[in-house]
């Protein structure tokens, strides 16, 4: 699996895979193993952002001129493309990013179906023609291309999200500069070259790789740059947010401290299920993971007992382990933070009933492993239950009623993802109706979205202007005009 030499990638700009001009690179590093360089990439600079975003610019007239049954045929060749390569790419997924081979099969499954998915509704996605009083016009609207598109995005998901961004901005008549995570960006060259490799024009899809400071400011304030769609950090987005020019719009996925409601007619057995899939699994490391339980006094002890108890039964390890439920922390910062969170938690005199000890020995010595924490005692003022840790800790509160687990859910910054374990359909109800949360779910686990569904959150997790996936994922990246037509 581990090469003996690294192999060192290039840019792709205006049609041409380049080096970053002043010839600077960094390396992405395997997770589950510190010692293993997966590849050496381009440390691209400000000039490196702006010759991107020229070469999209130069496209775009041709690209917007193209049939949108040619840019449809483009994608869905890609699509075959990254299913023809699908072993290949999640070996490299899980060795780039961590997570359990199986996950990354599906990962790499789900983007060739996004750009299929988007490839069929871009053929259909137009405007509407209205009723007037003037039996000689004609009265409709008809949607355009922005222009340039800045695609920065996340190491978590690091191929499906990028094509739900770039396949919607590419049917729709858009260029895109694309930039990945640091972490992950062997991952977007691999989604890029089936792009390429499907015929994307030159020009259209430009791939710069290199840290946020020196590359991240031309990609938002440009004013070449008609939108910019990211997701990350809360932090970043609102950065973002203020440093993009009047006419550009944004489209921002970030932050979330995702609550389970469990009610006193809760099946435990599928509650436990619950948390464990939506807390633990990719590490914690999801922004609609499930990171605090409110649950019924009358029902607390019992749920922790059978928390734990299954909880100690995961198999933590290298993702390419059989058997293997929990990867590696993506990085050392994550490492690092959960680490420090697990501190806080105790500081702040939360019980640590399980886990939360970072594993060094053997085959943990190489990498950044770290034992699920479950932490009981937990109050609605704690840091722990109110700040993203983005990664496998768990928060339990105990409640006392459905209104209270209510105002401890809607008590933070965030309202990404929800979901309540419940058979009283009653407050299943009262609980859609009254949380503050974008996405909402019932016996279900917080995490994952369909693709033809809309996603996103509320509050500080959105910019709360554009929703992803979807149909409507398409109508960031378009622009309206109103025609009034006499003949």
């Amino acid at each position: 699996m581990i090469g003996t030499t690294v192999h060192t990638y290039k840019n792709y700009i205006g049609g041409e895979w380049v080096e970053a001009s002043n010839g600077e690179t960094f390396d992405s590093i395997n997770p589950a193993d510190t010692e293993d360089i997966v590849g050496r990439f381009p440390a691209c600079t400000a000039e490196d952002a702006i010759r991107a975003i020229r070469a999209a610019e130069a496209a775009f007239p041709g690209w917007a001129r193209t049939a949108p049954a040619k840019r449809a045929e483009i994608l869905n060749k890609a699509a075959d493309l990254l299913e023809r390569r699908l072993e290949r790419i999640a070996q490299e997924l899980t060795r780039e990013e961590g997570k359990v081979i199986s996950a990354s099969r599906m990962e790499v499954k789900r983007s060739a179906a996004t750009l299929r998915y988007y490839a069929a509704e871009g053929l259909s996605f137009s405007g509407e023609t209205f009723p007037n009083d003037d039996p000689a016009s004609l009265v409709f609207t008809i949607r355009e291309p922005l222009g340039v598109v800045s695609v920065i995005t996340p190491w978590n998901f690091p191929v499906s999200i990028p094509a739900r961004k770039i396949a919607p901005a590419l049917i729709t008549g858009n260029t895109v500069v694309f930039k990945p995570a640091s972490d992950t960006p062997l991952m977007g060259l691999r989604l890029v070259e089936a792009l390429v490799d499907a015929g994307v024009p030159a020009g259209v899809l430009n791939f710069v790789t290199g840290s946020a400071s020196k590359v991240g400011q031309p990609l938002t304030a440009d004013p070449a740059v008609k939108a910019v769609t990211f997701t990350g950090s809360t932090q970043a987005g609102e950065a973002i947010h203020r440093s993009v020019p009047l006419t550009t719009r944004t489209q921002m996925e970030l932050g979330g401290k995702n609550p389970l409601l469990i009610m006193e007619d809760a099946d435990l057995e599928k509650a436990v299920e619950l948390t464990i899939k939506g807390g633990f699994e990719l590490t914690g490391q999801a922004c609609t993971g499930t990171s605090r339980v409110i649950v019924m006094r009358s029902v607390h002890d019992q749920y922790v007992e059978k928390l734990v108890q299954h909880t100690s039964r995961l198999k933590i390890g290298n993702g390419f382990t059989d058997g293997v439920q929990i990867g590696p922390l993506a990085n050392r910062s994550q490492l690092a933070t959960v680490i420090d969170y697990v501190a806080v938690g105790r500081a702040e005199g939360a019980t640590l009933v399980y886990g939360g000890e970072h594993l060094t020995d053997g085959e943990y010595g190489k990498g950044y492993y770290v034992r699920p924490a479950i932490f009981t005692g937990v109050t609605p003022d704690m840091r722990i239950a109110r700040e993203e840790i983005f990664g496998p800790v768990v928060a339990v509160i105990a409640v006392d009623s459905l209104e209270e687990a209510l105002r401890v859910a809607n008590s933070v910054e965030y309202g990404l993802s929800a979901s309540i374990v419940t058979k009283d359909l009653e407050k299943a109800q009262i609980f859609v109706k009254e949380i503050q949360s974008g996405t909402v779910k019932v016996n279900r686990t917080t995490t994952g979205n369909l693709m033809n569904v809309p996603f996103g959150g509320l509050k500080k997790s959105s910019s709360s202007t554009f929703r992803e996936s979807g149909r409507v994922g398409l109508e960031f990246f378009t622009q309206m005009k109103t025609v009034y037509f006499g003949y």
